[in-house]
């Protein structure tokens, strides 16, 4: 994996970019993520460059670096565009998800220390203060805290391979979360999200490691299956 790519895996919000490419790629992405760049959409160098205010070249680098995260495609010489979304490609995403972060979660509960129980305690206090006034706190920073979360789960398996990759389709699975909410114009659903982290936070406290791979299990396909029935509201196919 690149070093920017190592070093950016957290949330664009905390981060200080060091670099004009960086400061680019954390741009793009977040701009990927959120949907502001639509799947399929050509990204012309010579249009994004001044509304990111860097060079051609940076911009090509960081472009780079968005392919290597899956969420643009290189066409040869005919330039960039944002990667494609559809239902076969979510299954998938969250069934690769569902591998990685149960096992990650069950050798985290296994390995992890107090220092590892003290952090997942304190970034499940910061989630649960959000949730209880969503509406207060926003979209934005429910996203930070529940990414948070997640990496708190699975902090204390010493594999930075594992982590990183489950960044990349945690950010993936974000990305669907934010378009087709946009699309279906809502976001509710009627689950109890915050009952779902509370689960898995207690099942992991209690080192059970398979009751709370269990339930974090059930909370991914549960998400995924919310998304695929919002999704039939539209034209993804």
């Amino acid at each position: 994996m690149s070093t920017i790519q190592k070093d950016l895996g957290a949330d664009p919000e905390t981060l200080v970019p060091r670099t004009l490419a960086e400061r680019a790629y954390l741009g793009l992405r977040h701009d990927v993520v959120c949907g502001k760049l639509a799947p399929g959409e050509r990204l012309r160098v010579e249009h994004l460059k001044d509304r990111y205010e860097v060079g051609a070249g940076t911009l090509r680098e960081a472009l780079s670096l968005l392919v290597s995260d899956a969420l643009v495609t290189a066409e040869g010489q005919r330039g960039f565009r944002v990667a494609p979304i559809s239902l076969t490609d979510l299954e998938d995403l969250t069934n690769t998800r569902v591998m990685l972060e149960t096992e990650a979660l069950r050798q985290s509960i296994r390995h992890g220390d107090a220092q590892w129980e003290t952090a997942l305690s304190h970034s499940y206090d910061l989630l649960s203060k959000t949730e209880m006034d969503l509406a207060e706190s926003g979209s934005d920073l429910w996203e930070r805290r529940n990414k948070a979360f997640h990496e708190a789960l699975i902090a204390g398996f010493d594999s930075d391979w594992s982590k990183y990759l489950l960044s990349i389709l945690y950010r993936h699975a974000e990305r669907y979360r934010n378009i087709i909410w946009r699309l279906t114009a809502a976001n509710a659903s009627g689950r109890n999200v915050h009952q779902e982290h509370e689960a898995i936070y207690r099942a992991a406290m209690d080192r059970q490691d398979a009751r709370a791979a269990l339930a974090l299990e059930a909370h991914i396909r549960l998400t995924h299956d919310i998304m695929r029935l919002k999704a039939s509201q539209t034209d993804l196919k």
